[in-house]
């Protein structure tokens, strides 16, 4: 069960930033392990619970990363990450693509949400096809996020747009080559005890409907088809 994050889990966030190298982590590891990895699994494996007793029908796995980064992708960098997540998604050898739950913890701040890192062109075509199809449904969704405060919707647009949305209401959801609905706050009490979960709960409750929405999208026919 996680019972919160501790001080010692902001010191090694802060400490491998500052000194990212092998002698330095092989001194911390107990403290790696103990205050960072393994509370971070904890918390997501009650995230995940939770999520999969709210939609047990989805096939859902949950993934904790390492703090190892890929050898081949350092550009420079040092071989270990400063920040860790957690993720609820379809497992598939493309996990980029799905729409996929996350929580991350960095040294000045944390986050969650929902959202895709990188769709398929053709995910997000099948999503401008709904939309024209039947925009109700999104447009009574996209009232309902900007009546709260709690996520806020980002998109990376295309560079040429790709034509009118059905509504202005819609017009983000057109444009977009990707999105994410999330939430980032700096480092808050909640992250040291119980009640993140408590808060995590109700923010992915919200999210919900709106991974409903999405994770059916690659069963809609090629609108290249149509």
């Amino acid at each position: 069960m996680f019972t919160g994050f501790t001080d010692e889990t902001v010191d090694f966030m802060w400490g491998i930033r500052f000194n990212n190298e092998r002698t330095w982590f092989e001194a911390h590891k107990d403290v790696y392990l103990n205050h960072f990895y393994r509370p971070m699994q904890a918390l997501g494996a009650e995230i995940y619970a939770f999520i999969r007793d709210e939609r047990p029908d989805y096939d859902l796995v949950n993934k904790v990363t390492r703090i190892y980064r890929d050898a081949r992708r350092l550009h420079g960098r040092g071989p270990y990450k400063e920040s860790l997540w957690f993720s609820v998604e379809e497992p598939s050898e493309q996990w980029t693509a799905k729409p996929t739950f996350w929580f991350e913890l960095m040294p000045e701040s944390w986050s969650y949400g929902m959202g895709y890192y990188l769709p398929k062109a053709l995910t997000m075509a099948k999503l401008r096809a709904r939309l024209d199809r039947d925009p109700k449904p999104m447009e009574a969704l996209t009232r309902t996020l900007e009546g709260q405060e709690e996520f806020r919707l980002e998109t990376e647009r295309y560079k040429r747009p790709k034509g009118p949305a059905p509504s202005p209401l819609l017009e983000p959801w057109y444009q977009a080559k990707s999105f994410t609905i999330c939430h980032e706050e700096k480092l808050t009490e909640d992250l040291f005890s119980r009640a993140i979960v408590d808060r995590l709960k109700r923010g992915y409750a919200f999210l919900l409907p709106y991974y409903d929405y999405f994770v059916t999208l690659d069963g809609d026919a090629d609108p290249r088809e149509q």
